[in-house]
């Protein structure tokens, strides 16, 4: 930080005050984490000089032998970690992922088959305001109307009269479990590709706590930061020999250039801490931290989507309290607590507005947050909706004692549990 400091005295008291926002914040956005110092080093090493186009073995620049053993070493992990056969670790995120398999199996026009947005899907399984969206024909399924849970029965018919080539399963607001099985079955009954985009899953199911993609997707995409707590990046996964050329040839050169050496490094890092007994014990607090305010959520009135979860997500169904979701996220993060508005199965409200918020216990957990925390947390944001009840207006809602005693707990929360602690220190 010295270097920073003495180059660029802006950037570095910007980056000071993200520190000191983390450090002060209870993160409950279900897609953040912290990662380890460890990772953190390698994002800013030596390797980010590096061009490496290409593959192992197989670059258009020389001097890479280096760089080629760290993505070997990468890969190795991966494939390690999620019982597959073949990885890429090169694309830059999960979107980009994911663009890679619609290239490497799709054809302009072709049909895809996804979970529609406002149950749960990711903008880039087939939104009209992404690529999948403009690119391709898209179908979507919907959730149970009633459970708001998936539906394998209403899926394998509309897979049927629809005959898409693609079957994505994988999702960004879904808190229960997926049956990959179910979906290969409905995949091969009309002969399509099925694409697990496990985004969000990927270090319970590093974990061995929530099920595995294979041997059931031809293919699954991830990010590896979230849940598996490594650098903000991305990666591919799969088992047949048959589909590496066109995967890693969407990549590079289909869809990206140089990869991001100093980032590679870093899943590297966060695959080798992924295997160990301290991420085991990580991975099941952070479900159980979602159970547990899950459960606290429903004792004191606040409804939950599916009403409870199986993973490290919980979705707030605010409508009967009459809060827009994006009126409480905003709420909460003026008193320390980030989350976000999210919308809800068949939601009435816009997007931009949403009548749900998605909260994720992974950050708070990877601090040392337990049950007991998560709870009390919970009541917060409980105390925070019924008072919001009354004003609906965030900077009203703001000077309310509610807001104040919140704010408190809050802080003496985030003081026990300190993160970072001596990485960087003002003068």
């Amino acid at each position: 930080m010295n270097s920073i400091k003495e180059a660029d005295r802006e950037v570095y008291e910007i980056i000071l005050n993200e520190l000191h926002r983390q450090q002060d914040s209870i993160e409950l956005i279900a897609s953040e984490n912290f990662v380890s110092k460890a990772v953190l080093a390698a994002c800013g090493s030596v390797l980010t000089n590096k061009y490496a186009e290409g593959y192992p073995r197989k670059r258009y620049y020389d001097g890479c032998e280096f760089v080629d053993e760290v993505e070997a070493l990468a890969i190795h992990r991966a494939k390690l970690l999620f019982n597959c056969t073949f990885a890429n670790v090169q694309p830059h995120s999960g979107t980009q992922a994911n663009q890679a398999i619609f290239t490497a199996l799709l054809k302009p026009y072709d049909k895809l088959m996804s979970l529609s947005l406002d149950c749960g899907g990711h903008l880039t399984h087939g939104s009209d305001v992404s690529m999948s969206g403009k690119w391709f024909n898209v179908v979507h399924y919907k959730l149970n109307a009633e459970t708001h849970m998936l539906d394998y029965d209403r899926i394998y018919d509309i897979a049927q009269r629809e005959k898409p080539k693609l079957i994505i399963a994988g999702y960004s607001a879904y808190p229960r479990i997926i049956d990959f099985k179910k979906f290969r079955e409905i995949a091969d009954s009309v002969d399509a590709y099925l694409m697990a985009d496990v985004a969000h899953y990927a270090g319970l199911i590093a974990a061995k706590l929530y099920p595995d993609p294979f041997p059931y997707a031809h293919v699954a995409t991830a990010t590896t930061h979230k849940t598996l707590r490594g650098p903000r990046g991305g990666m591919i996964l799969w088992n047949d020999g048959a589909l590496s050329k066109s995967i890693n040839s969407a990549v590079f050169p289909g869809i990206q250039g140089g990869p991001l050496m100093h980032i590679i490094a870093a899943k590297a890092i966060a695959f080798k801490e992924a295997m160990s007994h301290d991420f085991k014990q990580y991975a099941e607090n952070v479900v159980k931290n979602a159970k547990a305010m899950a459960a606290r959520f429903a004792e004191v009135g606040v409804d939950t989507i599916t009403g409870g979860t199986d993973s490290h997500m919980v979705l707030l169904d605010l409508r009967k309290h009459g809060v827009h979701g994006v009126t409480l996220s905003r709420a909460l993060s003026g008193i320390g607590i980030t989350c976000n508005k999210n919308s809800i199965p068949f939601d009435e409200l816009k997007p931009a507005y949403a009548s749900g918020v998605r909260i994720g216990t992974p950050a708070i957990t990877t601090r040392g947050m337990t049950a007991a925390i998560c709870c009390e947390i919970a009541s917060s944001i409980a105390d925070c909706i019924n008072a919001l009840k009354d004003t609906n207006d965030v900077d009203e809602f703001l000077q309310t004692s509610c807001a104040k005693d919140v704010h408190e707990r809050v802080k003496v929360i985030c003081a026990r549990y300190p993160l970072y602690k001596d990485l960087y220190e003002r003068e």
